[in-house]
């Protein structure tokens, strides 16, 4: 085999994993199409602790906190813990004026997981007793049946549940607009088609419950990584503990302005997932080997990084082939393929009917949303060299993204 045939073969096998791989999530979002189970109503009987890390959110925690007070469920069975840490503003004071437990954080910390297992060391240390953790950021407003949602699942048997992640501020501009999109996509094309299926939904950042006794039984919230969400739902997917979906659970937060912030977002959110795989991918594998359909479905998203990575070194050999005249395959050999993958008018026109097909299953208004479905191309397609650039690069240190969308929960489009 020469040189150029060797070329040839990687392209072919880079878009036969591509292709797989897509085909793998198209199947099982397909699976969305069908209603998500709903628990039937129960009386309020599960104990809550809401724990919220804060780190300088002075601007936002006050509407989160006031929104959670105002839940439709006994006040008795709650308390609102905030955590501020390497705060230089008033966060604590503002989360103690609007009616929250202030529980300062004492240790160095620098990532959410390390706050969270400060917390949860001290909680387990106190008198009261709590059934179950939600856990939500500052910048969030919490639906006024958020705990009465989690309090059927919890009596209908789950032990950790994420919610439906909403957003503040989708119009505000083309970014925040495909933030909105992409949350809106994992919400019901990830979680709900696998909850549908039976497999497990992914722990999404904020708004999600946990068992307290299952915190109790590892130690606290003991992750490792900066994505300390997306890891605890590989330690869950190895011990086949599902997570529930609970679309009717609702909360929702801000989202970057700019380009720029989201793409320190995401440089962060790359990293972890890098992370991640190099620490899971083995034992999910494994797991997974042995029958954990959990653990296999948790491995194919982790390995996501490594195959857009893929994805856009097959695109990158197809232009040079394409410019020197060099004749190559791809899987499957259509032209068809070759437009939706590697031409940029119909990769733009698919991922523009996908942002459009999220828009519409999640019942958002699709006129304010045509800027960020136009903008959506290059959202996604940014995230490829992202991904290569955190492969060779990781970047580990948490920076700070701005929250100052400080509404109340009245003024949020869509609140029933």
């Amino acid at each position: 085999m020469n040189f150029t045939q060797l070329l040839t073969f990687l392209a072919w096998a880079c878009s036969l994993a591509m292709t797989a791989y897509t085909a793998y999530f198209f199947v099982i979002a397909l699976f969305s199409l069908k209603k998500p189970k709903e628990y039937p109503r129960r009386e309020p009987k599960t104990r809550f602790a809401v724990l919220v890390a804060a780190r300088n959110e002075e601007a936002v925690i006050g509407g989160l906190v006031e929104s959670l007070r105002a839940q439709n469920y006994p006040q008795e069975l709650f308390d609102i813990i905030v955590v501020p840490n390497n705060c230089t503003d008033g966060t604590g004071p503002a989360a103690g004026r609007a009616g929250a437990t202030v529980l300062d954080c004492t240790v160095p910390t620098s990532s959410k997981g390390e706050v969270l297992d400060f917390a949860l060391n001290r909680i387990f240390r106190w008198e009261k007793r709590y059934d179950a953790v939600c856990v939500f950021d500052a910048d969030n407003l919490v639906h006024p049946d958020f705990l009465s949602r989690m309090n059927d699942a919890w009596q209908a048997g789950a032990r950790v549940a994420q919610a439906y992640r909403d957003s503040k501020n989708p119009t505000d501009t083309p970014i925040s607009g495909c933030y909105s999109i992409y949350y809106w996509m994992v919400d019901r094309f990830y979680s709900q088609a696998r909850s549908n299926l039976g497999l497990s939904a992914i722990i999404n950042g904020s708004g999600f419950m946990v068992s307290m006794e299952l915190l109790r039984r590892q130690g606290g919230w003991k992750t490792a990584t900066i994505t300390e969400d997306i890891e605890f739902s590989a330690l869950c997917a190895m011990r086949r503990e599902k997570i529930w979906w609970v679309p009717e659970a609702v909360t929702f937060d801000e989202q970057p302005l700019t380009f720029a912030q989201s793409w320190k977002q995401r440089k962060r959110w790359s990293t972890g997932m890098v992370q991640c795989m190099e620490r899971y991918a083995a034992p999910l594998f494994s797991r997974g080997a042995r029958g954990n359909l959990l653990a296999l479905d948790s491995l194919l998203f982790f390995i996501l990084p490594v195959v857009q990575v893929l994805g856009l070194l097959a695109m990158a050999g197809g232009a040079v082939f394409d410019l020197l005249g060099v004749s190559y395959g791809l899987f499957p050999a259509t032209s068809l393929f070759h437009q939706i993958f590697f031409a940029v008018n119909l990769s733009f026109l698919t991922t523009f009917l996908g942002a459009l097909l999220a828009v519409a299953a999640n019942k958002k208004p699709i006129r304010p949303m045509l800027p960020a479905m136009a903008w959506y191309w290059i959202f996604i397609m940014s995230w490829m060299p992202l991904n290569l650039l955190c492969l060779v690069r990781k970047s580990t240190v948490w920076e700070a993204i701005p929250h100052t969308r400080a509404i109340s929960l009245s003024q949020v489009k869509g609140v029933r």
